[in-house]
């Protein structure tokens, strides 16, 4: 007899046998498909193995073909729980509403206003808006990519009221940063749900507390997730609940990272669920795998279907039907200064060789190992300083040769080239994927009044000296401070300054295409007056890892571009001739097994 259940404590799907079957081909065939499948399957006992729902649903099909390939029948040879068949009744209406998703008709937008309007919406949504909601409105799981500035929250919340009775709630997962934007559009749409979004922060006991009171709309970041996933399941399965995943591209790691595991782990929970992005596969199509399964975790994906797979259920709003002008990219090539030259030689054979070990002996450490060497390689390149303080750096006696030369070319160029911008009157965006050259900018720029912003830099009250948001005001409201310095991990997303901002300048980039493309939108959005022009600069160092970053983020963008329809998101840049040139850790460079063949490629390795 094969037992089919679901442990509500860990949300996995258990299967146990008796112990006279364990000679059966069938055990060591599904033992098989099993673990397979994923690799958080687990053989608790000789007769048990158990994996998460999620994936259980996924391969529910395959299960349900070998045990009828030997002839297990459902009561005579097999027993399923209640609540198990239950799950099940659920995937199976939900893959059958995927598949009608393919064929369905958008609603009719001036039917969905008056309808949103009659259940208390209070905004007019745009035209692009009522493309979109109409399109997500009949189907129960559904994902908007529309660019930064678009109105992503308006459409969730207009998805919300349309779709939800009056018993269910909605919960949202985001970004801490994101908090306010949601508090904002809440106010402005549908203030008849709550007042506010609930925060779910503060510990396990004070979240517990919160949720006993049965809040409406409530709100939590991905990390705190991590550490009550328990309790917020218990709470979507007893109270009917919607589930957002806001900048769900943090979950493309999928089951290897902990925040996407909490999150697919609530997959089978929610009523009706929501991913939104901008930015939905910043490396490869395979980032758009964990956030489908997410929305229809019964419908097999893989690098080869999944954008298939996710174009009925998904809508975009592109930069070109906001109206908005192409941004004016411009490429600035230096060269480096003599030592810096010679010293960088020595570095780019360690990170060579790095290399080359992360592709043929893959690990965690190795990967690890080769992000901070190409992160040491970036800093180098940006601001030779930055290995000054490095206990133990190999090569002391030449970086002493290179520090002697001064700043180094990028550092020296973003300088001057901030100062003739702020005496011109303009306002300013330093991008820097690294905290100390934020910092370093920011105090030899406080002559125009610079400011920064990184991860340490506590989120707060505007009115509160010294907190991101009152640096954020000072930057847009005072006259005296014409520089913002910023670390796109950090500052990438919940930031507008398109009405203050149009000039941006990169002393360095990553691999991380999402930091780029969202750091890029703080300054190019929704609500730019249609003749406005914004100039992005790219200071990048000839002949250098800078050359081999924008080849791959190109790559991707591009790679986007093609899987959403979207032409926009190809950057164009222009190359300055350089006559015309007056004189931490791994998570920040974005590296991908691809990233490290370009690499090898670029520094003169082969690949076998």
């Amino acid at each position: 007899m094969l037992r089919i259940d679901y442990r509500r404590t860990d949300r996995r799907a258990v299967l146990s046998w008796d112990a006279q079957d364990a000679d059966k081909p069938w055990i060591s065939l599904l033992s098989r498909l099993l673990t397979d499948h994923t690799d958080d399957a687990a053989q608790e006992l000789s007769t048990v193995i158990s994996l998460p729902w999620y994936n259980f649903a996924a391969l529910r099909g395959e299960v349900l073909k070998l045990l009828a390939a030997h002839s297990l029948a459902l009561g005579a040879d097999i027993q399923v729980s209640d609540t198990a068949a239950d799950l099940l009744r659920q995937s199976h209406q939900t893959l059958t509403s995927y598949q009608s998703a393919v064929e369905s008709a958008s609603l009719d937008g001036a039917e969905l206003q008056t309808t949103l309007t009659e259940r208390g919406f209070l905004r007019d949504l745009s035209e692009e808006q009522l493309r979109n909601v109409g399109r997500m409105a009949p189907l129960p799981a559904a994902a908007t990519f529309s660019v930064p500035g678009a109105g992503k929250t308006t459409e969730a919340l207009a998805y919300f009221v349309y779709r939800a009775t009056q018993g269910e709630r909605l919960l949202v997962i985001a970004p801490k940063n994101a908090f306010a934007s949601w508090d904002e559009q809440l106010s402005k749409c549908a203030p008849h749900l709550a007042n506010e979004f609930v925060r779910l922060k503060g510990g396990r006991d004070r979240i517990e507390a919160l949720l006993r009171d049965d809040p409406r709309c409530m709100i939590i970041t991905y990390q705190q997730l991590v550490r009550v996933t328990d309790l917020i399941a218990a709470h979507c399965a007893e109270h009917p609940c919607f589930i957002y995943l806001d900048e769900s591209h943090r979950v493309k790691s999928g089951v290897a990272k902990q925040t996407a595991r909490a999150a697919l782990s609530l997959s089978h929970l929610p009523s009706g669920k929501l991913v939104m992005s901008g930015t939905p596969m910043p490396q490869s199509t395979d980032d758009l795998i964990p956030q489908f399964a997410f929305l229809y975790p019964e419908i097999p994906a893989t690098g080869e279907n999944v954008v298939d797979l996710i174009r009925p259920v998904y809508v975009r709003t592109t930069k070109g039907e906001l109206g908005l002008k192409p941004v004016d990219r411009v490429f600035v090539p230096l060269r480096m200064a003599p030592f810096q030259a010679e010293l960088y030689q020595l570095m780019k054979r360690e990170v060579a060789r790095d290399a080359a070990t992360a592709l043929s002996i893959p690990g965690k450490q190795v990967f690890r190992n080769l992000g901070r060497s190409v992160a040491r390689l970036l800093q180098f390149v940006s601001n030779p300083a930055l290995l000054a303080s490095e206990i133990g750096f190999a090569h002391g006696d030449m970086l002493a040769g290179v520090l002697a030369e001064g700043d180094g070319p990028k550092i020296n160029y973003v300088l001057r080239r901030a100062r003739s911008l702020a005496r011109d009157g303009h306002k300013v965006l330093i991008w820097s994927s690294f905290v100390r050259n934020v910092e370093y900018l920011a105090d030899r720029l406080s002559d125009v009044g610079a400011v920064f912003i990184h991860g340490g830099v506590d989120a707060g009250d505007e009115d509160v000296d010294g907190t991101r948001e009152a640096k954020i005001k000072q930057f847009r409201d005072s006259p005296n401070t014409s520089v913002l310095v910023a670390n796109p991990a950090a500052a990438s997303e919940g930031v507008s300054l398109h009405d203050v901002c149009h000039h941006a300048i990169y002393l360095d980039r990553t691999f991380n295409a999402a930091h780029y493309l969202q750091s890029e939108d703080r300054i190019h959005r929704f609500g730019l007056l249609p003749d406005q022009d914004t100039r992005v600069e790219i200071v990048e160092c000839v002949g250098t890892v800078d050359e081999t970053v924008r080849t791959r983020l190109d790559f991707k963008i591009g790679q986007m571009a093609d899987a959403l329809n979207d032409v926009s998101l190809r950057p164009d840049p222009i190359a300055l001739d350089p006559s015309d040139i007056d004189d931490y850790e791994d998570y920040s460079t974005g590296l991908a097994a691809d990233d490290i063949r370009a690499i090898l490629q670029d520094f003169g390795k082969s690949v076998s």
